[in-house]
C-alpha cells in the first residue's frame, strides 16, 4: 500500500474548511503542512526523554497528511515512533495507508538506541563486516551512501516504520561526499543510487525518490558542496529512461533562509539561470520545504509589526510562529513545509495557518523589501 490520488484527494476533501491548505502534485493531494521528526543535537539524553507520537496522532487526525523522516533521527526512534502511529491509526480506522505521504532517507549511518558505548565498533560490525561499505566510502565516521548500504538502510527503515512501501525515499545530504568524490565521480555513483531507487520502486519498496540537501541547492557555483539540480536529473533520467521517479528534492526554507526563491543560481540545459524553485518547476520535481522555524532560531527577537500585516490580514493568526509557518506555506513552488512538535497542543496552535488563505503574491513579495 502507499499514498494514491483518490485517497489522498479523499483525505483533503475531509478539510475542505480549510483554506488554501492542499496541492497537487505528481498526482497527490500534499497538505501545505508536513509533519518532521528531527531534533538536532542527538547525542543529548534529553532527546529521548519525549516522542513524537501524541502530536503525530494529532497532526493526521488534523489534516496534516505528510509525514518525514529519516532512518538516523534520533537513532531509530524517530522511524520506530512513526510505525507505531501508523499501525494504531490503521487498526483503528482513524487513518488509512494510502492518505498519507509518508518520506524518509538513507545515507547518514543510523546507529542504535540507546547508543553504543563504542560507535565504532558499531560500524564495523554492522556496515564493514557485512560488506556494505569500506573505511574509505565512510565520511565523518557518518555518512555513507554506497550502494549496498543504501539498500541495507531502505529494508530497515521499512522495517522501523512497519510499511511495505515508503511514498518518497531520499538520499540524505550527499553533498557530504560531493568533495571527496569531485563532482564527475559523484554524479556516476548518484547514476547508481537511482539505479538502485529505480530498481526499488520496480519491487514496490518506495514510490518515487528524490534528494534532501541541506544548502547545496542554494550555494554559489564555486562552492565545493554545490549540487546542480539539472545534473541530478540527467543523472535519474540516464538511470531510469524518460519515465525514470526521480520526483522530489527537500531542502530548507523559511522566513530567514530564502535563497532558494530569490538567487539565480541554477544552470539549465538551455544555459540560462534560475532560482532553484524555478528550474525545479521546469524539471516537474516536487519542493518539499524542510527546517520551516529554522530549528527555533527565529524566535530570538519578535518579528517586524510590517510581517504581521502582510501574512495575517484577517489577524488571526496569534504568534511568531503561526506567521513563519504562514511565510513558507505562502510561497509558490513549495508543496509542503515542514514542522516538528512533541505536542498535540502546538500542533493545534500551527494548525491555524490552514483557517487563513495564504497570503497573495504581491504582499508576499512585499515581504522581501522589508
Amino acid at each position: 500500500m502507499y499514498a494514491t490520488s483518490e485517497a489522498t484527494y479523499s483525505f483533503a476533501k475531509k478539510f475542505s474548511h480549510y483554506k488554501d491548505f492542499y496541492i497537487k502534485h505528481n498526482d497527490l493531494y500534499f497538505s501545505k503542512l508536513g509533519f518532521g521528526t528531527f531534533k538536532k543535537e542527538p547525542y543529548r539524553e534529553e532527546n529521548y526523554d519525549f516522542d513524537y507520537k501524541e502530536a503525530l496522532k494529532s497532526a493526521i487526525l488534523g489534516g496534516i497528511n505528510v509525514i518525514d523522516t529519516a532512518i538516523n533521527y534520533r537513532y531509530q526512534q524517530s522511524e520506530k515512533e512513526i510505525g507505531e502511529v501508523l499501525r494504531f491509526l490503521f487498526e483503528s480506522g482513524e487513518a488509512k495507508r494510502d492518505e498519507l505521504i509518508v518520506c524518509s532517507k538513507g545515507g547518514f549511518i543510523p546507529l542504535d538506541f540507546p547508543f553504543p558505548k563504542n560507535p565504532y565498533e558499531w560500524i564495523a560490525d554492522n556496515i564493514i563486516n557485512k560488506g556494505f561499505a569500506n573505511k574509505e566510502d565512510i565520511e565523518l565516521d557518518q555518512h555513507c551512501m554506497t550502494t549496498p548500504f543504501l539498500k541495507a538502510s531502505l529494508d530497515k527503515s521499512l522495517e522501523n516504520l512497519s510499511l511495505k512501501c515508503i511514498d518518497i525515499y531520499f538520499l540524505h545530504n550527499p553533498e557530504m561526499q560531493l568533495q571527496r568524490l569531485g563532482t564527475k565521480k559523484f554524479l556516476k555513483q548518484l547514476k547508481d543510487i537511482f539505479a538502485l531507487f529505480e530498481e526499488a520502486a520496480f519491487m514496490g519498496k518506495i514510490r518515487n525518490y528524490g534528494i534532501a540537501v541541506w544548502n547545496a541547492f542554494t550555494y554559489d557555483e564555486s562552492n565545493s558542496e554545490y549540487i546542480n539540480l539539472q545534473s541530478v536529473y540527467d543523472a535519474a533520467r540516464e538511470a531510469g529512461g524518460e519515465n525514470h521517479r526521480f520526483k522530489y528534492i527537500q531542502l530548507p526554507f523559511n522566513i530567514a533562509k530564502t535563497e532558494s526563491y530569490r538567487v539565480k543560481n541554477q544552470k539549465m540545459a538551455d544555459g540560462n539561470y534560475c532560482t532553484l524553485l524555478e528550474a525545479a518547476n521546469k524539471l516537474n520535481v516536487g519542493v518539499i520545504g524542510s527546517s520551516s522555524l529554522f530549528q527555533m532560531h527565529l524566535f530570538r527577537k519578535s518579528f517586524k509589526a510590517e510581517v504581521g500585516y502582510l501574512l495575517n490580514e484577517d489577524m488571526r493568526l496569534k504568534s511568531d510562529i503561526e506567521l513563519a509557518l504562514q511565510f513558507a506555506r505562502s510561497t509558490r513552488g513549495i508543496l509542503t513545509s515542514l514542522f516538528s512538535s512533541k505536542t498535540p497542543l502546538h500542533v493545534k496552535s500551527n494548525l491555524n495557518i490552514a483557517h487563513v488563505n495564504a497570503a497573495n503574491v504581491s504582499k508576499y513579495n512585499l515581504l522581501y523589501r522589508l
